[in-house]
């Protein structure tokens, strides 16, 4: 009889184990998939469209002005052909590539920070005209200048476009609204030689529009400014992406 209890009790055991890996695989994974609700303070007021990428991941999508943007960070591991995007976690691999990858901000596997926060990615990757599903596309320069510019322009309109609040953004996260329903993140980014840096206190996104043979321009949000800054960096280095709707 005792046998028997011992027994039983080491089948409880071995049940209970199996569930608690089973939630942290679903809870903590980096490597497809990662759909669910982002953690992000949506603006209320707004009405939000969906949109769906190559893995399936479900997002908020948003009408501002005559533009529809994405109102969550990209967060696919496949082009829109089916083929994977690399997912380079070593540093010194990633300083030398010239072929499209994404990150996880400081290699995290975590897949609720994933959700929110998105993942990052390399120029290259969309030089390849395959992250965006059908009817999307990655912004060009003019696409974020006509965005900016219908906000009011560059010193007034990154508050208007940040998460309201300091659920994610450092405090003070200046002038931050939301009004927009953009609901930008500070997702930091990882430098060209590797290094990741400022999560939660900056964000950064690509556009496709080239600034030089090695750099191309992106939007800079600061966790303590109202603006929004345009500036050149590396395609090597990962950042942020949303895309915008294509009406042409």
């Amino acid at each position: 009889m005792l046998n028997k209890i011992i027994n039983f009790s080491l089948v409880l055991s071995l049940l209970a184990f199996m569930l608690v890996s089973c939630g942290k695989d679903d809870d903590n994974n980096s490597n497809g998939p990662v759909n669910g609700s982002s953690a992000a303070v949506f603006n209320p007021d707004i009405t939000y469209g969906t949109m769906k990428d190559a893995d399936g991941n479900t997002y908020k999508t948003v009408t501002i002005g005559t533009q529809t943007w994405m109102a969550e960070n990209l967060r696919t591991t496949k082009y829109n052909d089916g083929s994977p995007i690399p997912n380079v976690t070593d540093r010194d691999e990633w300083e030398y590539l010239s072929t499209g990858a994404y990150c996880n901000y400081d290699n995290s596997n975590d897949a609720a920070i994933i959700r929110t926060f998105g993942r990052l990615y390399n120029w290259h990757a969309l030089n390849t005209g395959k992250i965006a599903p059908n009817g999307w596309r990655v912004p060009t320069d003019d696409d974020w200048d006509i965005l900016i510019d219908y906000l009011g322009g560059p010193d007034i309109a990154g508050g208007k476009l940040k998460e309201a609040g300091t659920k994610h953004w450092r405090t003070p996260n200046t002038g931050a609204d939301n009004e927009t329903g953009f609901t930008a993140l500070p997702g930091g980014q990882r430098e060209g030689n590797g290094n990741f840096e400022v999560f939660g206190f900056d964000g950064y996104w690509w556009s496709i529009t080239e600034s030089g043979t090695a750099r191309a321009w992106r939007r800079h949000l600061l966790y303590d400014m109202n603006s929004i800054r345009r500036n050149g960096t590396s395609k090597l280095s990962g950042q942020s992406v949303r895309l915008i709707k294509d009406n042409g």
